[in-house]
């Protein structure tokens, strides 16, 4: 049975971690955390301002000196008692996740939590292999060699889709490579950050190397982008935002990490295995309620197939099962929140003007009408330029259009802002081959579409951003290269100052 907790009593001193420790906030402004499948309030809290942001800059700035200069083999112990003390954690986290977010405990059991254990467990590993180009003689009186070096403090900012998940993508590689970070999630999903933040300290994390800031953005987001103390900002969210982010950090110039918005093309080739694309459909439109930037959005089926494939998809939808987050049973959880479930109603109805609503496109009644449900939703019929098709709706919504050529499903594919996430269909190996090569986006899977894995990179192209999550890539995001170069001559007058003064000896 998963492990439940009063979230106002376990953070009544706040929702603010600083320098190891809880506390509150003094913006003078307060949050309200809600359960989204009932619209109760679970836990209010004070958000915090630029005092909190200063403080968490100025902790993890006194922090950084010592953990940067730790030993790679110090920082990898120190990780490996992190995914044990978070393992440890799974069940709490589980069940915080799905009460934060309105996440079905069965994909926070076997997703988000077990996902962000093997984050800390890979990125253990990774610290110890932070290596530069092997000295040399590039120069024949000089010897070089290539140090990779922490940047100092990096300011993350983590979206409310997948809380834990993305504190784990943001920290793990920054805090491996020697760097300290403030974090701040989405002020409406701090619970599991909070938890991961504590689980760190309880391994032995050095105080202030990692911070947590629940703010809203336009305070204590923008305050940490433009904070001269943050040498790098990290971000995850809409488009929209992530240019404002981008804004700001030009004013200090400080390296930027953007992962962005993205609207997946599900391309399916006359060759493909219809029930196999039918089930892979439904589980990439839907996972999380279809709020996640990588989810299968636009469905581009060869014409042989398309109308099965659109029969196939809508009676697979209608039987999945819309519930409480904590029934063993339930598929599908609300959205986030009233907000977005309305949001994503409103992207539906403008669609019924120029398409056909094959199936759902409305918000249950009855037990789940208190909840922020809404029904998986087919959409057929839309033009390729339609808002529906080219806007991220980040909902459980899915549009479906046929194509006729090859050239013409890849064209398609890529005709969008958007460059994250792909998957192309299909038994021949040369058709997804290049599917593979010519559809812009991070990643392209082939015959699936969601699964990722630590050692693999996650990363857009195109308005989706830039840099890389996971992996040892991830690496460049949080290191500077330094050159060093020796002489090896022992001479006091280099043959090259002759450039400068005198002549040639």
């Amino acid at each position: 049975m998963e492990q439940r907790f009063d979230v106002t009593e376990r953070y009544a001193e706040g929702a603010q971690f600083l320098a190891g420790r809880l506390r509150g906030g003094t913006s003078g402004r307060t949050q309200a955390v809600v359960d989204p499948a009932t619209g109760d309030e679970v836990y209010r809290y004070e958000l915090a301002g630029p005092a909190e942001v200063d403080a968490a800059v100025e902790a993890a700035g006194r922090a950084f000196p010592e953990w940067a200069g730790a030993t790679p083999g110090e920082r990898s112990d120190t990780l490996h008692r992190f995914a044990a003390v978070l393992a440890e954690d799974a069940g709490e986290l589980a069940f915080a996740e799905s009460l934060n977010c309105g996440k079905p405990l069965k994909l926070s059991k076997e997703f988000d939590v077990p996902g962000s254990v093997d984050n800390a467990a890979f990125f253990a590993g990774a610290a110890r292999h932070l290596e530069g180009k092997a000295a040399g003689e590039y120069s024949p009186d000089h010897t070089s060699a290539v140090r990779r070096e922490p940047i100092g403090v990096v300011g993350s900012i983590a979206p409310w889709n997948y809380p834990l998940q993305m504190a784990a993508w943001k920290v793990l590689p920054a805090i491996a490579a020697g760097n300290t970070v403030v974090l701040k999630p989405a002020e409406i999903t701090p619970l599991t950050s909070l938890m991961f933040a504590q689980a760190a300290t309880r391994a032995g994390l050095p105080d202030g190397v990692l911070n947590i800031v629940s703010g809203a953005g336009r305070d204590a987001g923008e305050h940490l982008v433009g904070h001269p103390g943050v040498a790098m900002t990290s971000f995850t969210g809409s488009t929209g935002v992530g240019k404002r982010v981008a804004e700001i950090a030009t004013g200090t110039v400080k390296r930027l990490h953007l992962e962005l918005g993205g609207k997946a093309p599900f391309v399916v080739f006359d060759d493909a295995d219809l029930e196999a694309a039918v089930h892979g459909a439904v589980a990439g439109a839907l996972i999380n309620s279809g709020q996640d930037c990588t989810a299968a959005t636009r469905a581009y089926v060869q014409r042989p197939l398309h109308d099965a494939f659109v029969a196939g998809v809508a009676d697979l939808m209608a039987t999945v099962r819309l519930g409480d987050p904590f029934d063993p049973s339930t598929d599908l959880g609300p959205l986030i929140s009233h907000t977005q479930r309305d949001r994503v109603a409103g992207f539906v109805e403008r669609a019924r003007g120029y398409a056909r609503v094959v199936t759902g496109g409305e918000a249950p009644q009855g037990d789940l009408a208190k909840g922020a449900y809404y029904r998986p939703t087919l959409i057929a019929g839309a033009a390729q330029d339609s808002e529906i098709v080219q806007a991220e709706i980040f909902g459980p919504v899915l549009a479906v259009l046929p194509f006729d050529s090859d050239d013409e499903g890849i064209a398609l594919a890529n005709d969008t802002l958007y460059g994250l996430a792909a998957s192309a269909w299909s038994r021949d190996v040369y058709r997804t081959g290049r599917a593979t090569r010519e559809i812009k986006a991070g990643c392209v899977w082939v015959n699936d579409h969601i699964p990722i894995i630590s050692e693999m990179p996650h990363g857009g192209a195109k308005a989706s951003g830039y840099g890389k999550d996971m992996s040892a890539y991830s690496f460049e995001e949080y290191t500077q290269v330094k050159h060093v170069m020796y002489d090896i001559t022992g001479t006091a007058r280099k043959d090259w100052h002759r450039t400068v003064f005198g002549d040639r000896a």
